[in-house]
């Protein structure tokens, strides 16, 4: 192993050592260890009790430290100059801790999921593992599935980290590796929480902000311990990036709270909030530390001290390290039990069911999803953050441009925080509005607004010579052969057209709507699959493949009878679609689940309509200045022949004259040899 191997792994056995001392008193407060044992009922033992949680943290510790080295290798170093952006030795060296660190998360992982699955079925570890139980319940529960799903990832990880050298398989990895981390928190108190949809999203945020804050640290640590070049840079940019997940972790934790602890006197009441409590502290004192780095060691960094930060950063890293052992004794603690029974339609969709449908109540029963509410805020204000720097750099942005995007935000607000979402829930026909405007109408305006044109203008270069920032990134996105492949017009068509039959006429459709990330995902999914298509179709931005105007307005009159033959489809349904989750949530004040969902055919048969005359009115605009444009450039072609004393149709005449002459003498010179 190299030193900077040795260096990672030398963080997390210390890290390791005060975690496990944090989880054992956070596991004895609780009382998670000493749970009374049922007669009649199976017991794992004792083994169980305390492996469960000891083998749950190194899984999570192994998780921060590979993410930290992917993190360190692909962002916070910069990359070594030459014509080829390459990973700088060091990076390199991170990668290939990564993987050794990988491998271990697979194994706690391994482990974790043993331990789980016989903390389930009440039964020792030793019987689990020689029986058949294991194989049985690890597609069957969702706990296994999400542990699998690590196992597998992590050693996906811990393979590619080994030959990776490009910058951007690191940032590949690292992707990877961040998707891991979520199935676990997502099965566990967050699914089962009262408002179980902003439960699922708080904790999915609140462990993509931790993980890369406590790994970034625990690497910045470990290059400063080995005396290596750079660390000015990489703590500069961890710096600005653990403020934002310092927000997100308060955020997102705060959300959490609330949604397990409604009565705020539970936080001292249960054990529960009082782990809670003793999390909140230890995140208080976190902030602290953020803030003693940016104003003390910082500067001292920049001066060539690096021992300043070390010490600091040495103990910040173990209270980090502790504070994850206390949030794995908060998940083996149970949350308190509803004060009162919840009814079926709550258990399913996070709220009661709601009143008779009416206009006024789909625009007055607002509804907050976490997920929409959080993208709409940081769309919104990264847009407005973009134009505030052109403007002050005394550049000009259209405010017609600003408009549009900040309408495609408000029409994300109005199906998903709004009633719409409420009953989208319950009604199909509700649901098909939501989809409509997501897939159709909402993608119109926020390619109108060229963002990507906008952040290649307001981002600034990389402040190191052959490094590569936002900006140089998403240059190198745009050009990629991913980027090309999926922006070409017929596989945009394609992925616009055939996803919506995919997922409506297969069993897709009822798997997302019992799962909240499904339902995420499948609203994400038309949100992207639109903003693709109207993308090649009207978008302002650059892209790989331009088609000519006629041939945008035949793709637009092409793909539109797909959606009007999908309604059509809806409403000659025989028999219902997702027939169990429509019966489960069916509102006792609607029509039958049939009718309703020829209504949904309805609005999507006729919704086409609004899209199609809205794109036609843009192509034609655009068609008329892109006229104009060639018009200016000719004109002002032909002042400058006439200003250098010729005549421009006599200019154009010659060329012509001149070609023709260079074929002939080239057809000359193939005779005579």
């Amino acid at each position: 192993m190299n030193k900077g191997t040795l260096g990672v792994l030398r963080v997390a056995v210390v890290a390791t050592a005060v975690s496990v001392i944090t989880l054992v008193a956070g596991l004895v407060l609780g009382g998670a260890v000493a749970e009374e044992v049922i007669p009649g009922l199976g017991d794992a033992g004792v083994v169980t009790r305390w492996g469960l949680p000891v083998s749950r943290l190194l899984m999570d510790l192994c998780a921060a430290v590979t993410v930290g080295s992917l993190l360190a290798a692909g962002v916070l170093l910069p990359l070594s100059g030459g014509r080829e952006a390459a990973l700088s030795d060091d990076a390199v060296g991170y990668l290939r801790a990564g993987s050794w660190v990988a491998a271990a998360w697979a194994a706690a992982a391994a482990a974790t999921l043993v331990f789980t699955i016989a903390d389930v079925l009440g039964e020792p570890v030793g019987q689990v593992v020689t029986g058949s139980e294991l194989s049985a319940y690890v597609g069957q529960l969702p706990q296994g599935t999400a542990l699998m799903l690590v196992v597998l990832l992590a050693v996906v990880v811990a393979l590619l980290a080994r030959t990776a050298v490009t910058p951007g398989a690191a940032l590949g990895l690292l992707a990877l590796a961040m998707a891991a981390l979520l199935p676990p928190p997502l099965t566990g108190h967050a699914a089962s929480a009262a408002n179980h949809s902003v439960a699922v999203t708080g904790v999915a945020l609140h462990v993509a902000a931790v993980v890369p804050w406590v790994g970034g640290l625990a690497l910045l640590v470990v290059h400063a311990a080995r005396g290596r070049d750079r660390l000015d840079v990489m703590s500069d940019r961890f710096s600005r990036m653990a403020l934002w997940c310092y927000i997100t972790v308060g955020a997102s934790g705060l959300v959490n709270v609330i949604a397990r602890l409604p009565d705020p006197a539970e936080l001292l009441s249960t054990d529960y909030g009082r782990l809670a409590l003793g999390k909140i502290a230890f995140f208080v004192v976190l902030g602290w530390f953020g803030w003693w780095h940016r104003r003390r060691t910082l500067p001292a960094i920049t001066e060539r001290k690096p021992l300043a930060f070390t010490r600091l950063a040495g103990v910040e890293a173990a209270v980090m390290a502790a504070t994850m052992g206390l949030a794995v004794a908060l998940a083996r603690t149970a949350p308190p039990a509803p004060a009162t029974e919840e009814s079926r339609v709550k258990g399913l969709t996070g709220y009661e069911m709601p009143p008779p449908i009416t206009p006024g109540r789909l625009a007055s029963m607002w509804t907050f999803d976490l997920f929409f509410a959080v993208l709409v805020v940081v769309l919104g204000g990264l847009y407005v953050a973009a134009v505030v720097r052109l403007r002050r750099r005394g550049d000009a942005w259209s405010m017609g441009r600003t408009v549009s995007w900040f309408i495609g935000l408000l029409s994300i607000v109005a199906v998903t925080e709004t009633g719409v979402a409420r009953y989208a829930q319950v009604l199909f026909s509700a649901h098909m509005v939501q989809h409509m405007v997501l897939s159709m109408l909402t993608p119109i305006f926020l390619v109108m607004g060229a963002p990507v044109t906008l952040a290649l203008r307001a981002l600034k270069p990389a402040a190191i010579r052959g490094d590569r920032g936002p900006r140089e990134w998403l240059t190198v996105a745009l050009h990629s052969r991913v980027t090309a492949f999926i922006a070409h017009p017929a596989v945009a068509t394609i992925i616009f057209v055939a996803s919506t039959f995919t997922l409506y006429f297969t069993s897709l459709f009822e798997g997302a709507m019992r799962n909240h990330l499904g339902h995420i995902a499948m609203s994400v999914h038309f949100l992207l699959a639109g903003t693709l298509f109207f993308w090649v179709l009207i978008g302002v931005d650059p892209a790989p493949k331009k088609l000519p105007y006629p041939g945008r307005i035949l793709l637009l009159f092409v793909t539109m009878p797909f959606h009007a033959f999908f309604g059509l489809a809806l409403m000659n349904l025989g028999e219902p679609i997702a027939r169990g989750w429509y019966t489960a949530v069916d509102p006792p004040w609607g029509t039958s689940i049939i009718k309703d969902q020829h209504t949904g055919g309805a609005i999507a048969w006729g919704f086409g309509e609004i899209p199609t005359f809205i794109v036609l009115i843009v192509l034609a605009f655009q068609w008329y200045f892109d006229d104009q444009r060639q018009a200016r450039r000719l004109d002002r072609k032909a002042d400058r022949a006439a200003a250098a004393g010729g005549d421009p149709e006599d200019d154009e005449l010659a060329a012509y004259n001149s070609r023709l002459a260079k074929l002939a003498e080239r057809d000359e010179r193939s005779r005579k040899s």
